[in-house]
């Protein structure tokens, strides 16, 4: 089995943790999700999940099809901070069924906005792989289902920024140097002119934590798949080169002021009783920069860095206490777990 994501080291190499592709389709024969009725939900559950979990695609050993309505709100908080699923996905009492692949890189979530989401995730600058694997998976599905299509318009989808291709690719990227200083705020016009978008740790609508965030296409429509791949690496490649230099700037003008802020990180998240998880996560962020500038020699931590901004989270925290925490105690054990992984 492939392993997850998050725990490769490629999320530590480069600015970039994350490549990701989201596919959304809808399947001809039924109305779109907000006019769909719970039978003909269930009933759409039930095709998709056969389009994949039958003998003939020899896929049914490596997915698992999963009911959220069995798991609590912490276990489900726990598929949101892996991004396996969308908030919104979690938060909808609507029949819902969902598609993982045992190594948990590629999840298909069925009446989420769109009838069908599929979604692939890969550690590191692996866009391409990311997208291919992607395709092959609706390509897959499409054997079974027919999908609403238009050919002057593409894929018709729930949401009109969605349609034409469906795809939605996206990088998550570290960029502490460009969010402290207020860069940042500068460069969005300019990616916003090529179509590109920057957003929050779990996507639209959410916030930035720990410097990281995600870039994305927002334009589906008039464009190839092979384009708005190809136009999402080069912007990105453009805002992490404005990152790097910047980085350097920094370290060549204030370079104790960094070196000063980056240990202090350490040490608080060595020897702290209490964190929230902002302040978890701004403590993180300077680490992983004082270890890619190589201004910090202090030893690793035992697990990658992304991975522990993940499990300090608040469904993770309670996934491990085994228990619902008051804000209190998920701020003590988070301070806890800190101080294992870094001392």
């Amino acid at each position: 089995m492939t392993s997850t994501w998050y725990l490769s080291e490629k999320t530590d190499e480069s600015q970039i943790l994350s490549s990701r592709v989201r596919l959304a389709r809808n399947i001809k024969k039924y109305p779109f999700r907000q006019m769909l009725s719970k039978d003909s939900a269930e009933k759409l559950i039930r095709e998709t999940l056969s389009a994949v979990l039958n003998e003939r695609t020899a896929l049914n050993s490596l997915y698992r099809s999963i009911n959220m309505s069995e798991f609590n709100e912490t276990e489900q908080k726990v598929f949101v901070e892996k991004h396996i699923v969308s908030p919104a996905f979690v938060k909808d009492a609507y029949p819902r069924g969902l598609l993982l692949k045992d190594d948990e890189n590629v999840s298909i979530m069925i009446n989420e906005e769109d009838h069908i989401r599929i979604q692939t995730i890969m550690p590191g600058d692996g866009l391409s792989d990311t997208y291919e694997l992607a395709s092959r998976m609706d390509d897959l599905l499409e054997e079974s289902v027919e999908y609403a299509f238009d050919k002057e318009y593409g894929y018709l989808t729930s949401c009109p920024t969605n349609t034409g291709t469906g795809l939605r690719a996206s990088y998550m990227i570290h960029l502490p140097a460009l969010e402290k200083t207020g860069h940042l705020k500068g460069i969005l016009p300019a990616i916003g002119k090529f179509g590109i978008a920057l957003r929050g740790l779990y996507g639209e609508g959410t916030e930035s934590l720990g410097g990281i965030y995600q870039i994305s296409n927002q334009l589906t429509l008039g464009k190839s798949e092979i384009d708005i791949v190809a136009s999402l690496q080069n912007v990105t490649k453009f805002v992490i080169d404005r990152e790097k230099a910047l980085r350097e700037k920094l370290m060549n003008q204030h370079r104790l002021e960094v070196e000063n802020n980056i240990h202090r990180a350490y040490g608080i998240l060595s020897y702290s009783k209490k964190m929230t998880a902002k302040e978890a996560m701004d403590l993180l962020s300077e680490v992983r920069l004082g270890y890619q500038t190589g201004l910090l020699d202090l030893p690793k931590p035992n697990k990658r860095i992304y991975q522990i901004m993940m499990e300090i989270q608040p469904g993770h925290l309670q996934r491990m206490a085994g228990q619902e925490l008051s804000e209190q105690g998920r701020d003590a054990m988070r301070a806890e777990y800190l101080r294992n992984v870094f001392r």
